[in-house]
């Protein structure tokens, strides 16, 4: 026993040596901020913000999406592990993950950086899932899970309606003088606006920032340049003012959305 142990030792630091060094650059999605913590899961994912599997509704409506540990980036861009959603209605994830997805009315690709889509489909039981791709449309492993919805009826919409609304972002979760315990997920939202990962220069762009501002110290800014939708924060307790912007890819200094800025009370955490 006393020479199997340093063999066993040997073999797991050859082992620990053969993996793949992680350098922070590899890791764009997590902000360099002391405020700025993992997600709960770890793992990349897309999701819904605004629908639950089982959900019952009407047509039309508007889907949201988000997306954890990884940004947007038009199709045909590329840039660090950045993708654009797709939606599969009722249709299964693909078997493989090294195909592009094809162009058909069930795969919907958002190839702008949306971050929303207006469901308009016949009343019937539907299955969503969301799958970010790359450049070519090729699928990261990186999904929703997959919601089972219904759709009970479908109207027409009035001469002029407009249920997606006036261009904006919101800042989705938390919600105005909420009170929270850290960490906590701060999820942002683009209506009517394209997202990207600012290093790739697409026109009609943007790219979220968020400030947090308390009294007697000076705000807190994070960029979020890798066209990130979501961050986690562990900041210290307080009273803050949460304040998010669309910033221009290409045109320095422009802010094509903000948000009024809204209360967050942070609670010290539980012993």
């Amino acid at each position: 026993m006393k020479r199997a142990f340093p063999c066993l030792c040997l073999l797991l630091a050859l082992a620990a040596a053969a993996l793949p060094s992680v350098s922070p650059a590899a890791e764009p999605e997590v902000l360099a901020h002391p405020w700025v913590v993992p997600p709960f899961n770890r793992e990349p994912e897309a999701y819904f913000t605004n629908l639950r599997d089982g959900d019952v509704r009407e047509a039309p409506f508007v889907l949201r999406f988000g997306l954890s540990m990884r940004g947007l980036v038009p199709a045909g861009k590329t840039a660090e592990r950045a993708g654009h959603h797709h939606l599969l209605v009722n249709q299964p994830l693909p078997l493989d993950f090294k195909q592009p997805l094809p162009f058909t009315e069930k795969y919907i690709h958002f190839g702008k950086g949306q971050m929303e889509h207006v469901v308009d489909l016949p009343p019937g039981t539907y299955t969503f899932n969301l799958l970010l791709a790359d450049q070519g449309h090729i699928p990261y492993f990186v999904f929703s899970k997959t919601a089972r919805i219904t759709v009970t009826k479908r109207r027409a919409l009035a001469p002029g309606e407009n249920i997606v609304g006036a261009p904006r972002v919101e800042i989705l979760r938390p919600v105005p003088n909420e009170t929270l315990r850290g960490p906590l997920r701060v999820q942002f939202h683009a209506s009517g606006l394209n997202v990207a990962h600012a290093d790739a220069k697409v026109a009609g762009t943007g790219h979220f920032r968020l400030t947090l501002a308390r009294a007697g110290s000076p705000p807190e800014v994070l960029n979020f340049r890798a066209g990130q939708t979501e961050v986690w924060l562990n900041p210290p307790k307080g009273e803050y003012q949460l304040k998010l912007d669309l910033v221009s890819n290409t045109e320095p200094g422009t802010v094509l959305a903000t948000t009024p800025a809204q209360k967050l009370a942070v609670a010290p955490s539980p012993l």
